[in-house]
């Protein structure tokens, strides 16, 4: 039987590595799976609002809506657009929402169009009725007369039950509609506003795309400011001391204490507004300060779907063609607006252009 090898007992030699040898890492407790769990949830936060952010320079939180990108909201058709003319020259009583019953003169009952109050014309009508006054007329004689008067069923006159209130005391009538605000009213057959702060009022009319916008104006102050608001929404007004958030354009004859004539788009204060500075020695009429109770013949227009003209006493003040228009849905309506000054508007006439 072959005996088994027994181990030696002389101490081998080592024979080097080839491989590098692995490098340790240190414990750091910073570095643990705990630690992590924050740090990395706020990247992720950081990462999630940063794709949230659109891109170019965003619009503070406190500096309302931007007017370009309200400019550039999708065309939305009008809905009730005018057809026909609308004429309005305010020949009402100041204290009725419907104009005066009285008959009209022969020279111009043929141009009055304008629907009769129904209650006046009644009353113009049993005035004219001979019967009726028959029947109420107080009998003469005695105890008879007396009688008489007795069976007579008490009349308005005599009736203990006061008036009731009008309903728009203002006179503007169911055509106009004020912007938050009551300081627009008829007077003397003009439509006046005094210290609006740039709330307006509004034709109750849808305007077309294209239209032609006439009407008279004349400020009862020196520091003129007869401005107008053309394709707005026909309900807003200013938010903020300064009117930058318009939904029309802007044309301002005598603004800023009659010292420029401006034609603005959305901002009245933006630097895209076309100008024209007041100057008292010039010989150009464009450039003269609106004169205190001067009425001045505004006309705006626009036949092309884009570009807005206006002109004062047939002299062209401005064109502002507009590469994105103000058209459709929220930019049909057209109206008067003040900031302080007293100001009169009267022969307003819209016509619809193809």
């Amino acid at each position: 039987m072959r005996a088994s090898p027994q181990p030696s007992l002389a101490p081998r030699s080592r024979v080097p590595s080839t491989r590098t040898p692995r490098r340790r890492v240190a414990w750091v407790p910073s570095l643990t799976r705990r630690s992590l769990v924050a740090p990395l949830g706020a990247l992720a936060v950081v990462a999630l609002g940063a794709a949230c952010v659109p891109p170019g320079n965003a619009v503070p939180e406190d500096s309302g809506p931007s007017p370009k990108a309200s400019a550039a909201a999708v065309f939305a058709p009008s809905i009730g657009i005018m057809t026909e003319p609308f004429f309005d020259d305010f020949e009402r009583t100041p204290d009725a929402a419907a104009p005066r019953a009285h008959p009209a003169h022969p020279a111009t009952a043929a141009h009055d169009t304008r629907p009769a109050d129904a209650a006046h014309a009644a009353d113009a009508a049993h005035a004219a009725d001979p019967a009726r006054d028959a029947s109420h007329a107080k009998p003469r004689g005695g105890d008879a007369g007396a009688t008489s008067r007795e069976a007579e069923p008490p009349t308005a006159a005599s009736s203990t039950t006061p008036p009731e209130p009008l309903a728009d005391p203002s006179g503007l009538g169911p055509n106009w509609r004020p912007s938050r605000t009551t300081a627009w009213r008829v007077e003397g057959g003009w439509l006046c506003g005094q210290g609006a702060r740039n709330h307006g009022v509004w034709l109750n009319r849808v305007l077309p795309v294209n239209a032609r916008i006439e009407f008279d104006a004349r400020s009862e102050s020196t520091e003129g400011d007869l401005k107008a608001e053309v394709w707005g929404d026909g309900q807003s007004s200013a938010t903020g001391v300064s009117y930058t958030d318009a939904t029309s354009y802007l044309a301002i004859l005598g603004g800023w204490k009659n010292s420029i004539h401006v034609l603005a788009r959305v901002n009245e204060h933006g630097k895209d507004r076309h100008e024209l500075h007041v100057d008292k020695e010039s010989d150009d009429a464009r450039k003269r300060p609106v004169a205190k109770g001067q009425s001045y013949h505004f006309l705006i227009e626009r036949n092309d779907g884009r570009t807005v003209r206006w002109s004062v006493n047939g002299a062209e003040m401005h064109a502002y063609r507009d590469s994105e228009p103000l058209a459709g849905r929220g930019h049909d309506h057209f109206g008067f607006n003040d900031w302080d000054a007293k100001v009169c508007f009267d022969n307003v006439r819209v016509t619809p252009l193809p």
